[in-house]
C-alpha cells in the first residue's frame, strides 16, 4: 500500500502566490525636444499672459556709388517683424489614501507614484514642444519616390507610400536650404536632426556612393546630446523615438523626422514646471496626499526657416 502523501492540493491555504514588491517601472525613452529651444525672453517688460518678441529687419545693400556733391538720399528703417509666445498653465496630480498607503504590496509606494509624476512631467512637457515643431510648414515629403519641396503644388502626406522612405537626399536638401538661408548652426558647422529609430534604420540601409557612411561615435566632452549616433551631410543624428507619427489615408505610418538649426522655438515661462508634493487636500481625518506637477509656459516657431519637418515611411514600421 503507498505511502499516504500530503500535497499541495492539500494544504491549499498554506500555497500561495509570491510577489516581489520592488515594483519596476516602464521602459521610458528620454525627453528630448525641449533640450533645443534655445530662445527665451532676455528683458521682458513685465509679467503677462503672451510674450511679444520682436526682430529687426536688414537695409537692403547700398550700391549705387555716391555723388561727390549731393547728399544721399538716406532709407527708412524697416519695421520688426514680431513673434508671438502664449502662456498656458499645464499641471496633472493623483490623490493617494492612506488606506492605500497602508495596504499597498508596494513596498515603496510614495516614492514610486512621486517617479511616474515625474514621467508624466517630463513627458507632457516633451509633447507640447513637438507638437509646435510638427505644426511647421516647412515640410519636405518623399511621395511616389520623389522629393516633394516644401510649399511645392501638390505636396500631400496622403501620397506617401509604404516605400518613401527616408534618404540621404532629404538631408543634403535641408541642410543647403539652412545654409542658402544662413540658418545658424548647433555645433559648430553642424546642424541638429532628430530621427525616430525605425527611420534611422532605413537611412543606414541606403545603398549607393551616396548612402549613409558609417558616422564616428563621439569621445569629445561636447557630445552632450543624448542618443546622439554620429555625423551625416552636415547635421548630426539624434535617435529619438518620441519623433511623432500619423496614419495617413492610404494607412501608411507617417514618420517626422526634424532637421533644425539655433533658434527654431522660442519658449516663455511665468511659472517653471515642478513636481508638487503638499498639495491640500479637504479631508478632517488627514487621509489623504495629492501630488502632481505643475507650470506655466509657452511655445512658438521662432525662425520657421531653422527648422525642417521631413515625413516619410519605414520599411520596419509596426
Amino acid at each position: 500500500m503507498a505511502a499516504p502523501n500530503t500535497t499541495t492540493s492539500d494544504l491549499t491555504n498554506l500555497v500561495t502566490t509570491a510577489y516581489d514588491r520592488k515594483v519596476k517601472m516602464q521602459l521610458r525613452s528620454k525627453a528630448q525636444f525641449r533640450t533645443l529651444v534655445d530662445t527665451k525672453p532676455v528683458a521682458q517688460t513685465h509679467p503677462g499672459s503672451s510674450i511679444v518678441f520682436n526682430l529687426h529687419s536688414d537695409l537692403a545693400a547700398a550700391t549705387t556709388p555716391l555723388n561727390e556733391v549731393t547728399d544721399p538720399t538716406g532709407v527708412t528703417a524697416n519695421n520688426t517683424s514680431q513673434v508671438t509666445v502664449t502662456l498656458a498653465e499645464y499641471g496633472n496630480y493623483t490623490v493617494v489614501t492612506k488606506k492605500l498607503q497602508a495596504f499597498a504590496l508596494d513596498a515603496s509606494l510614495d516614492s514610486n507614484l512621486a517617479n511616474i509624476i515625474a514621467q508624466n512631467q517630463l513627458d507632457s512637457v516633451d509633447a507640447l514642444v513637438e507638437a509646435v515643431m510638427a505644426g511647421s510648414t516647412n515640410v519636405i515629403t518623399e511621395e511616389a519616390g520623389s522629393l516633394v519641396a516644401p510649399g511645392a503644388v501638390g505636396q500631400n502626406v496622403n501620397d506617401i507610400t509604404a516605400g518613401d522612405l527616408l534618404k540621404s537626399k532629404h538631408i543634403r536638401y535641408a541642410v543647403a536650404k539652412k545654409r542658402a538661408n544662413s540658418v545658424v548652426p548647433v555645433k559648430g558647422e553642424l546642424f541638429g536632426c532628430y530621427i525616430h529609430p525605425d527611420v534611422a534604420h532605413d537611412l543606414r540601409a541606403e545603398s549607393g556612393s551616396t548612402g549613409w557612411r558609417i558616422p564616428h561615435e563621439y569621445q569629445s566632452n561636447d557630445a552632450i546630446w543624448a542618443a546622439e549616433v554620429g555625423t551625416y551631410e552636415g547635421a548630426f543624428f539624434v535617435e529619438n523615438p518620441r519623433c511623432g507619427t500619423a496614419t495617413n489615408t492610404g494607412t501608411v505610418k507617417v514618420y517626422r523626422t526634424y532637421l533644425f538649426g539655433q533658434e527654431a522655438i522660442a519658449e516663455a515661462v511665468s511659472d517653471e514646471f515642478h513636481v508638487v508634493m503638499d498639495g491640500v487636500i479637504a479631508d478632517p481625518l488627514n487621509r489623504k496626499t495629492s501630488m502632481g506637477w505643475y507650470g506655466i509656459a509657452g511655445w512658438s516657431l521662432f525662425r520657421p526657416k531653422s527648422l525642417t519637418v521631413v515625413k516619410t515611411a519605414s520599411s520596419i514600421a509596426q
